[in-house]
């Protein structure tokens, strides 16, 4: 009866001609999901890297809390894909009977090559001396525990800091192209399903780049001024008048990268058109113009634009700076939303639309979607605790 009826409400919902296997979608609010964590993982990480490897000093106050950050959404980003699948308990056999030509099978080998060797190694050695010392410090479990963080290495000599230092940066250096092809690849998975005139395009990619990186230097900028806020310290005016300017810069050429796809469809107005401009101007007008666009980037762009020609009080800077950074983060995941939601709504056919509903109450997508986002906030808190950046020694100028 339940089928029956869901079948029913279903049909409800498509407007024209669609065929039948497109009734309900295959992929939905957990898959919107696992392109927006993957993206504020390499958005963090490429912030931290502009302090590590371009050595933009204002930006040292985050530099730890951007790695942590990444870290933190690097290990659920594989759980809204996970949890999307029928058999959950299955997915490693993605891993130990790989298939190279397949993008999704290559990702897993992407995702630990980046969790393992990139943000793990540049954490333990950006933490290693500062948790040899507090492993002195400590007592009881606390000191058996850090002790086992640096694998029971207790050097503390200026060369075997230098010698960290010189490490993390190589490896920073290493995880730029790697947090590149980390997300990188999700737009390739859209891009390349030639089926869809909504994904297919050789802009995804590089349109999924910028979109991560705007997010995760949004994220960093957000977390930044709630975790002075909670600690009652003074935010670094500075730092966040840089992290500003960063942001701006790149949501400015990501605006421009999506125009130019949106253009590019336009001039060309082939045969998928007509369909795409009226699931723009009809399924997608809310999600699309007012909340990706309207409160995603134009309004952040007009914020941060214009101070940089006029900038008010700090304390109206600070405030701005919130919204701004919650608007940015907001407008990313609807154009996730967009991408993944949007290009399933339209019939194969060209001629008819289903329907995406989002079920607050019972829907299992919903919910697991919201779980995933949130858990990372508490390992965030955790690794904070347990790796304080603001009781780190002084950084050792190689």
């Amino acid at each position: 009866m339940n089928k029956l009826q869901n079948l029913y409400e279903a049909l409800a919902n498509v407007e024209g001609y669609i065929y039948p296997n497109e009734i309900a979608l295959n992929w939905d609010l957990l898959i919107v999901m696992y392109p927006y964590i993957t993206g504020l993982v390499a958005g963090a990480f490429i912030l931290a890297s502009l302090n590590r490897v371009f050595d933009i000093k204002a930006l040292r106050p985050t530099y730890e809390i951007s790695l942590l950050t990444a870290l933190s959404f690097m290990l659920v980003a594989t759980m809204p894909l996970i949890s999307h699948l029928g058999q959950p308990f299955r997915f490693y056999e993605m891993l130990i009977t790989p298939h190279l030509t397949s993008a999704m099978a290559i990702f897993g080998f992407v995702y630990i090559w980046y969790l393992m060797v990139v943000l793990l190694l540049e954490i333990w050695f950006d933490y290693r001396y500062d948790m040899v010392i507090w492993s002195e410090q400590k007592k009881g479990f606390m000191k058996f525990f850090y002790k086992a963080l640096t694998l029971w290495v207790s050097d503390k000599s200026p060369e075997s800091r230098k010698t960290d230092d010189k490490i993390g940066y190589f490896i920073t250096v290493i995880g730029i192209p790697s947090a590149f092809l980390l997300h990188g690849y999700v737009g390739f998975i859209f891009g390349s399903l030639k089926a869809n005139p909504w994904w297919s395009s050789v802009m995804m990619p590089v349109i999924f780049l910028f979109s991560a990186m705007v997010s995760g230097i949004a994220l960093v900028m957000f977390i930044y001024m709630v975790i002075n806020f909670i600690r009652r310290k003074k935010n670094d005016i500075l730092c966040l008048d840089t992290i500003a300017k960063y942001l701006f810069y790149i949501l400015i050429l990501d605006f421009t990268l999506e125009s130019l796809d949106q253009i590019h469809r336009i001039y060309e107005a082939d045969e998928s058109f007509d369909i795409l401009k009226l699931l723009v101007h009809g399924k997608l007008f809310f999600t699309f113009f007012i909340m990706q666009i309207g409160v995603g980037t134009i309004f952040p762009l007009a914020v941060l634009g214009f101070f940089q020609f006029k900038q008010p009080s700090e304390k109206i800077r600070k405030i701005l700076y919130l919204i701004v950074s919650s608007a940015v983060l907001i407008g990313i995941f609807f154009m996730r939303w967009n991408v993944v939601i949007g290009g399933q709504l339209f019939s194969k056919s060209f001629y008819g639309f289903t329907s995406y509903k989002v079920d607050l109450i019972g829907g299992k997508d919903v919910w697991l979607s919201l779980l995933w986002f949130i858990i990372p906030f508490f390992i965030l808190a955790f690794l904070l605790w347990l790796l304080p950046p603001w009781k780190k020694a002084k950084h050792v100028e190689g």
